[in-house]
């Protein structure tokens, strides 16, 4: 069994990071990693393949500057190749644009099972998986907390806001995975050394068959007009208890209109 996963790489959410002032976007000229939301699909994809026998992960991944940083994570976990879309006619690019450029390049591969993140950690829009399943025709299950392969499909439990539904789905089809799913696996030293010699195949735009004009800045559909720092969160109001604190409290729920 294939198993292709979508991989986002980031700047370090350990490192402030800077805003571009013109663009009004984050900056990504420095070292990306992997996205920690996304090491649970990878982990899980190797996990399927472990149980099926036979087949491969392959990661794709769209991210600046030819930076493999994140997919050599990803690679040292287990994964056998890559295929990293990197160009700068991409800069600027949205969410739809993104999920054309990763459709083309899952295209390029023949995967029985595309896995996702439900959402990266740096943008939180949750609408590449699905929208990179419409583009590629794939049936599209979301929020998976448990995925099971049997013959030619996935049994899927949902994760619900009561619980999980069960759904059935045939392959070849696209599955976004929650966090927690698995247990990530740490990067031992072999698999680190490993992970230098396997491939990563470095396309374009161009090599995608993608018109540059509809991606990037001069395809979004969408723009940042302005950037405000988040208001500092003010101290909740303090009530001593004189004999009447239950109507104040209930006076103040009263306020907020939840009674």
């Amino acid at each position: 069994m294939n198993v292709v996963v979508c991989v986002k790489q980031i700047p370090d959410p350990a490192d402030p990071g800077e805003l571009d002032p013109e663009t009004k976007t984050l900056k990504r000229d420095s070292k990306l990693i992997l996205d920690e939301s996304d090491s649970y699909g990878v982990e899980m994809a190797l996990q399927l393949v472990d149980a099926a026998g036979e087949g491969e992960v392959t990661l794709v991944s769209m991210a600046p500057n030819n930076e493999v940083g994140g997919l050599r994570t990803a690679l040292a976990m287990g994964a056998a190749s890559a295929v990293l879309v990197s160009d700068e006619a991409l800069a600027g690019t949205d969410a739809l644009g993104t999920a054309k450029v990763l459709a083309a390049a899952i295209g390029r591969t023949s995967p029985d099972l595309v896995l996702a993140a439900t959402e990266s950690s740096d943008g939180y829009t949750g609408t590449v998986p699905a929208q990179v399943a419409e583009l590629l025709g794939l049936p599209s299950v979301t929020f998976a907390k448990e995925i099971a392969v049997d013959g030619g499909g996935v049994h899927v439990k949902r994760q619900t806001e009561d619980g999980y539904d069960s759904v059935e789905c045939p392959m070849p089809c696209l599955v976004s995975v929650t966090a927690g799913v698995v247990e990530p696996r740490y990067p031992s030293f072999k698999g680190i050394m490993a992970a230098k010699s396997k491939p990563v195949d470095e396309v374009t735009v161009a090599d995608l068959g993608i018109d540059a004009g509809s991606v990037g800045w001069a395809g979004g559909g969408q723009e940042i007009v302005g950037i405000e720092p988040a208001p500092a969160r003010e101290s909740g109001e303090v009530i001593e208890d004189e004999g009447d604190a239950h109507e104040r409290i209930v006076a103040f729920l009263d306020e907020l209109k939840v009674l």
